[in-house]
């Protein structure tokens, strides 16, 4: 029987770390400093900028920390005299140095971060810029995702880390992709994949090698930890371009076989977007026209991640805003700057939360506030009782409709009496795909489609205009100008306005199946209806109203 000589070859190495580690300890307490394992410490990327890879090579140290004009070294030994020349030449440039002792192993893992920061975050972020030539170029070779994926295909471990950003992020912009997934799928396999339209697509299968060199410059553009590997990690950084900036949110996480990094492209167009821009229908828009001219009460949009919240509530703070009302923000994380708006964001570490920090915008003074979540009975309350004592108030929650807003806010602890008195506009939404109008297909609908387009159009509330049973509709073809048949997106929308009758409901506690029928009893036109009108519109499709909203209920 033959026996595989792997778990004895590994036993040793660890038997001759943790000897190494022994040593570190002694040489520690001999030279009078405190003994580090560098091999459980954060690597700050602003540490290693201050000292070039190769001094710190020839002096068998590494710096992991950075606050002020404070700078931790972590060093071999500091009877070397590399170390003691470079300690005073930092010194001599206002550093306060302090220094531990670490083992060679751990110094030697801590170095390989390096090479990948040759440059500091500034030079990578000028190399990763796209000039207009470069989108001019991008423009005329990608018009699909098939495009980007055939540029991609090929690419081994040799490429410039650089070079495939530039081709990843000039595709995404061209494309307007919403966000960009590097994924290890296998331990031999990673994959990118892009968020089109709210359709996930896979682009291109890459090296493994190469997709992880990939996330090291992603966390070194991001400032984050360059060695932490197993715990979620977030930042931002920017895209720099001939004309407005592209900011780019970060997020990593810790996977099966090699960190997964998801990248939100935070598109400008979103705040240049005004309320006529959303797809309210004619008769939804009145309704929240009307009430975003009251001057106090709560306004909230619900609906899951990536459903367009954030726009939504921005275009209604965009129609309001005046030089005569003050609006304050607090949000996680502010994504999108607003002009002659006061925005601020959370910071849990310091203790500003949605709660603590709503407790503070409410001693500024403000007209108007937005806050970005609910997700708590103290954030829930504090922004419930501005609602009623004169303060229009804006939030999101994470709930499947409009009428999901009540039970949820009882269930996080609000009193039910209140809730009606505050509450004066839920409004839930869903995103879909438009067709491309260059390519789109008539089609005509046979007689059992056209009988439960009849009987669905006879149930509308009076407020909707269209009445005529849709000679045609269309479906997706396919063209240069789009993608799969569709290019862009449009909200699906239901508006619960509150009333005397859901305000006795709510004080009852009623079940969330009885608020929304009495919503629609009172004219609300759900999510799933405002789609289908959407579709008669030849707006969009049956198939991307089903998928958004689930099954068609004639």
């Amino acid at each position: 029987m033959k026996l595989s000589r792997d778990p004895i070859d590994r036993k040793l190495v660890l038997l001759h770390e943790e000897a190494e580690e022994r040593d570190a300890v002694r040489r520690a307490a001999k030279e009078g400093f405190p003994y580090l394992d560098l091999k459980k410490k954060p690597i700050d990327a602003s540490a290693l900028e201050l000292v070039p890879g190769p001094s710190a090579l020839e002096a068998k140290l590494v710096p992991f920390a950075v606050k002020g004009k404070k700078l931790t070294l972590a060093l071999y030994s500091s009877k070397l005299p590399k170390a003691q020349e470079l300690i005073k030449s930092l010194e001599a440039r206002g550093l306060k140095v302090e220094v531990f002792i670490s083992s060679l192993s751990g110094l030697r893992e801590a170095q390989n971060y390096y090479p990948a920061r040759t440059q500091s975050p500034e030079s990578v972020v000028s190399e990763t810029r796209l000039e207009e030539e470069t989108l001019k170029e991008s423009r005329n070779k990608i018009k699909s995702v098939e495009d980007l994926s055939q540029l991609l295909s090929g690419q081994d471990e040799t490429v410039s880390v650089t070079d495939i950003l530039k081709i990843i992020f000039s595709g995404a912009l061209v494309l307007k992709v919403s966000d960009i997934h590097f994924e290890h799928s296998t331990r031999d396999k990673a994959l990118i994949r892009f968020r089109l339209d709210g359709i996930l697509r896979d682009v291109a299968h890459l090296p493994p090698k190469l997709v992880t060199a990939i996330v090291s410059r992603l966390k070194l553009l991001s400032r984050l930890k360059l060695n932490i590997t197993d715990a979620p990690q977030d930042g931002r950084f920017t895209i720099q371009t001939d004309s407005d900036p592209i900011e780019a949110r970060t997020s990593i996480v810790p996977a099966e076989f090699g960190e997964a990094a998801v990248l939100r492209i935070l598109n400008p167009e979103v705040i240049a977007m005004k309320l006529s821009d959303l797809g309210l229908r004619a008769d939804d828009e009145e309704i929240i026209m009307k009430e975003l001219a009251r001057p106090n009460g709560m306004i909230l949009v619900t609906g899951p991640t990536g459903a367009g919240k954030t726009t939504t509530i921005y275009a209604f703070l965009k129609s309001i805003h005046t030089s005569a009302a003050k609006i304050v923000t607090i949000e996680d994380p502010v994504e999108y700057h607003l002009e002659g708006i006061e925005q601020t964001q959370v910071d849990p570490k310091s203790g500003y939360t949605f709660a603590a920090g709503l407790r503070s915008i409410l001693r500024q003074d403000p007209d108007i506030i937005l806050v970005g979540e609910i997700r708590d009975l103290e954030t829930a309350g504090t922004a419930i009782h501005a609602a009623l004592t004169g303060h229009l108030v804006f939030s999101t929650l994470h709930t499947n409709n409009a009428a999901g807003a009540i039970p949820r806010l009882i269930d996080l602890g609000v009193k039910p009496a209140v809730i009606g008195p505050a509450l004066v506009v839920v409004l839930a939404e869903r995103l879909v795909r438009r067709l491309c109008p260059s390519c789109r297909r008539e089609t005509v609908p046979d007689k059992t489609l056209q009988e439960n387009i009849q009987k669905f159009l006879s149930r509308l509330p009076k407020r909707v205009s269209r009445r005529k049973i849709p000679e045609k509709l269309y479906e997706p073809v396919g063209c240069g100008e789009c993608s799969e048949g569709y290019k862009g997106q449009i909200g699906l929308f239901e508006v619960l306005e509150m009333g005397e009758e859901l305000d006795a409901l709510i004080k009852k506690e009623a079940a969330e199946g009885e608020i929304r029928e009495a919503a629609k009893n009172g004219g609300m036109v759900t999510m799933q209806e405002d789609g289908l009108i959407k579709a008669f519109s030849g707006i969009t499709t049956l198939k991307e109203v089903e998928r958004a909203t689930g099954p068609l209920e004639w």
